[in-house]
């Protein structure tokens, strides 16, 4: 066991061992992450070195440049990272728990609960304060998992009943989405189709500081369940042979995936696919150890959103495209590729 270092946050709660190597992968996930950041700062019609960025980190840098770095960006890229990291680890929850490569919340119908409780609120209560629609979007994300836990109940809940009823839902949310924006006003139909596609233009702090305590809170709470995730990848068979309680443990985690799920689509909109691309990516690297593969996940999902935000604001100024479109444009070829690698299974 020397290339394996034992965690143990809690006797009862959770142990699990970290292989080194997932430590080294993580880290260098994280400092690419950051670094990432820090060029994302710096990039913009007034362009800051890298080197002046890190300076105003560290309260060295001038007068225009705080005000440029801190005020106006760091906002978008600190949302960018916490965004992706919940969508990251919720993709990361849902693949364990329903044992399908396949599983994410965008696609079984946990985004669109979100979406269509958002699209619903600037319909209907347009006179309201935007600052409720991130807390209506995560209700909306909670309602149908709890609807899609339900209806998948028989005796049980099993993996193969959640993904076929999550992409029933998925379909219905999708169609109610466009009866509501249809019936919507000409003005708050490009809002809704704005926030649809995925966007983090415009935050602010206020929005990281909502979203912050929620992101980190959950992913510990799912790192805690990191034995029992990998227990539930054996089949329910040997996981209750073994003394773990199945449902309950499915069901509180598909809660944290809900969760997760609700404080990324609160803030930035439906963006799609990375909460499916950042658990493959990641088990690729270090293997399918739910207490390794996590705060990898969580890592890259953040990367895959800054880069494809970076881009989204620079490849066609003064147009700032939604972050959605481009992690959509590699998400789609990606899910294509799975369906037809798992066509036999």
């Amino acid at each position: 066991m020397k290339g394996y270092l034992t965690l143990r946050p809690g006797k009862r709660l959770s142990s699990f061992h970290l292989h080194k190597k997932s430590i080294w992968v993580t880290v260098a996930a994280a400092i690419a992450t950051l670094a990432v950041a820090v060029i994302s700062l710096g990039m913009g019609e007034m362009k800051v070195s890298p080197l002046d960025v890190l300076k105003v980190l560290i309260g060295m840098g001038d007068e225009q440049n705080t005000l440029l770095v801190q005020q106006f960006r760091m906002p978008r890229v600190v949302v960018g990272m916490l965004v992706g990291a919940s969508l990251a680890g919720a993709g990361a929850i849902m693949q364990g728990v329903v044992r399908n490569p396949l599983a994410a919340p965008d696609i079984l119908g946990v985004s669109g609960g979100a979406s269509v409780a958002a699209v619903a609120f600037l319909l209907f209560f347009e006179t309201v304060s935007i600052k409720w629609l991130p807390p209506v979007a995560f209700l909306g994300a909670t309602l149908i998992m709890f609807l899609l836990y339900a209806l998948a109940w028989k005796k049980g809940v099993t993996p193969l009943r959640l993904v076929l009823i999550g992409v029933g839902i998925k379909i219905a949310a999708s169609a109610v989405v466009t009866m509501l924006i249809m019936f919507s006003p000409f003005l708050l139909q490009n809002k809704a189709i704005l926030w649809l596609t995925g966007s983090i233009y415009g935050v602010s702090w206020a929005d990281a500081r909502m979203i912050l305590p929620w992101t980190i809170g959950l992913l510990l709470l799912a790192a805690l369940m990191a034995r029992r995730v990998n227990i539930q990848q054996l089949g329910d068979d040997i996981s209750m042979s073994v003394g773990s309680t199945v449902q309950r443990d499915r069901f509180f985690l598909l809660l944290i995936c809900a969760a997760l799920t609700g404080t990324a689509v609160s803030v930035g909109g439906e963006i799609g696919f990375v909460a499916l691309l950042a658990p493959h990516i990641a088990k690729q690297l270090i293997g399918p150890s739910f207490g390794s593969a996590l705060p990898l996940s969580a890592f890259i999902g953040a990367l895959i959103v800054l880069i494809a935000d970076l881009i989204a604001r620079m490849a066609f100024t003064p147009i700032d495209v939604p972050v959605g479109v481009f992690t959509s444009a590699v998400g789609a070829p990606f899910f294509i590729y799975l369906l037809y690698r798992n066509r036999n299974r």
